[in-house]
């Protein structure tokens, strides 16, 4: 009796020349709906499911593998007397090889016009339960879902007869997380649609994109993974013109830096090292906003990652040169600022659409033995509630600045404090154990540039320190939420120097 082998897929590629192959490899076809057809059109003798099972299908193909004479055949130990003599008892084929992949839900779900009934309907059933099935008794059947492992098991068969128990296995480990997958997609689909907002149960899936040489340190392996259907705007579906492969600390670099500069709509220029921003600026030309992230620290900026929000044209790029840069991110390079940037043989270059960049999304944070879920911080000064708590208020300029440094300190690690004008940082504390701490940080790095100067704090001051340490150092204008006890303490302290107080109503913590 010839072997057989089911096939029901709805990526066809590369289908036809597996399922010849098998033939001549003396395995007889079962198969169903659109994939008979297309073998049947390309010469591949093909036994229809309906024939197998002795049941048509029905209502509109939603039942047509779900029968014994299907499932026994895929669930039988072939060696097992009792299991042998239940299918001869009741006349079932054993299936030695399935090749199913399942119905294109993301596909259907991705685009914009899809309709709840559209996305129901591509929720494959038989689908999972063929290779469900298949994968439990990979024992005794090679279970196929992706057309990339065809040629690995056309050859093992060709030149052992047979497909080896570790590929079967590892065949199967790929269906579990290929079902897995697919049902975690469907699920976060139906939750969303529920509007469940904290589910008893959250499932989250991710394609490999690539694996790295290693993780924030040599001795740690990684891997970057792309979430189906994520934002648009994420390194995770930048394209890379030029460079070596990024590492680990390369990405969440550069995803620091996107998440800044995509609080800016003027031109603007951001440079990150280590998770934290060390100069940002804004200009009239995107070649003004990346000369002053420059100016803002010369020093930090070096082995940087460097995020622009408009096309870099040819003046940016020569002043780019200049610099040991380790990324540079834009929405586009012009042809003459590629030519000059590829000159320098291992700085990557990445382009990022910046049109679609309000897509809302959950930030998943691991810790030991568990998992924290959080919405994205998108409250901008648009959702504030300002209040002006001080005697004095701030003038058109310092407000310039204030809305600056608003968008810098929000992005930057707590304990965080920003000084700037209304176009560049001039100095940041970021991380640091206590307020008055990163404030000294920050002024000490804007020096005399402090002077005239505003600040920004992403959450309340405790105490009238750092409004006495700002003072001192010349700062004109703070913006801070509010919200200590002793907030009075930090009024008496600006209006005392004459400085004016922003309250927002609300802090930035980023840890």
């Amino acid at each position: 009796m010839k072997k057989r082998a089911l096939i029901s897929v709805s990526d066809k590629n590369g289908v036809t020349e597996f399922a010849k192959k098998l033939s001549e490899l003396g395995f007889e076809i079962i198969s169903t709906g659109g994939t008979k057809k297309t073998l049947e059109e390309n010469g591949v003798p093909v036994i229809g499911v309906s024939d197998v099972t002795g049941f048509p299908e029905i209502l509109e193909g939603r039942v047509k593998t779900l029968n014994p004479m299907i499932h026994g055949g895929l669930l039988a130990k072939f060696s097992e007397p009792g299991h042998k003599e239940q299918l001869e008892k009741h006349q079932i084929q054993p299936i030695h090889v399935v090749c199913v992949n399942l119905y294109p839900f993301q596909q259907a779900i991705a685009k914009p016009d899809v309709t709840v009934e559209d996305a129901i309907e591509n929720i494959d059933i038989g689908g999972p339960a063929m290779l469900r099935a298949s994968a439990k008794n990979h024992e005794y059947v090679t279970v196929v879902v992706d057309p990339i492992d065809y040629e690995t098991v056309l050859t093992q068969l060709k030149e052992n007869g047979e497909v080896e128990k570790e590929t079967r296995r590892k065949l199967a480990a790929k269906v579990f997380r290929h079902t897995a997958a697919y049902d975690a997609m469907i699920a976060d689909y139906m939750t969303n649609l529920a509007n469940e907002e904290a589910p008893e149960k959250l499932t989250v899936t991710y394609e490999l994109k690539q694996s790295l040489r290693y993780g924030e340190n040599p001795h740690q392996k990684a891997a970057f993974y792309r979430k189906p259907l994520g934002s648009e705007f994420s390194i995770a579906n930048a394209e890379q013109l030029h460079g070596k492969e990024l590492s680990y600390n390369n990405i969440n670099d550069a995803d620091a830096a996107l998440q800044i500069v995509k609080e800016f709509k003027e031109p603007a220029a951001v440079a990150v090292k280590h998770m934290n921003p060390c100069g940002v600026g804004s200009g009239e030309t995107i070649y003004d906003a990346f000369s002053k992230a420059f100016a803002a620290d010369p020093v930090s900026i070096f082995g940087g990652i460097i995020a622009l929000n408009r096309e870099v044209d040819k003046a940016t790029a020569e002043k780019l040169y200049e610099i040991f840069l380790e990324i540079i991110i834009a929405p586009s390079f012009s042809k003459e600022a590629e030519e000059i940037l590829t000159g320098k043989k291992n700085l990557r270059l990445l382009t990022i659409p910046f049109s679609n960049h309000d897509k809302q999304e959950v930030k998943l944070s691991s810790i030991e033995g568990g998992l924290l879920v959080q919405d994205n911080d998108q409250y901008t000064l648009d959702h504030a509630e300002i209040s002006i708590p001080t005697k004095r208020q701030p003038t058109e300029e310092e407000w310039n600045a204030l809305k600056l440094g608003w968008k810098v300190v929000k992005q930057v690690k707590s304990n965080a404090i920003v000084v700037n004008n209304a176009d560049m940082t001039l100095g940041i504390g970021a991380g640091q154990m206590n307020r008055v701490g990163a404030a000294k940080i920050a002024l000490e790095q804007a020096g005399e540039k402090a002077v005239g100067s505003v600040m920004a704090s992403d959450a309340f001051f405790p105490m009238d320190d750092t409004v006495e340490a700002a003072a001192k150092a010349g700062i004109t204008a703070i913006i801070q939420p509010g919200g200590s006890v002793r907030d009075a303490d930090s009024i008496k302290k600006a209006d005392e120097y004459g400085i004016a107080m922003v309250f927002t109503g609300v802090r930035h913590f980023k840890h």
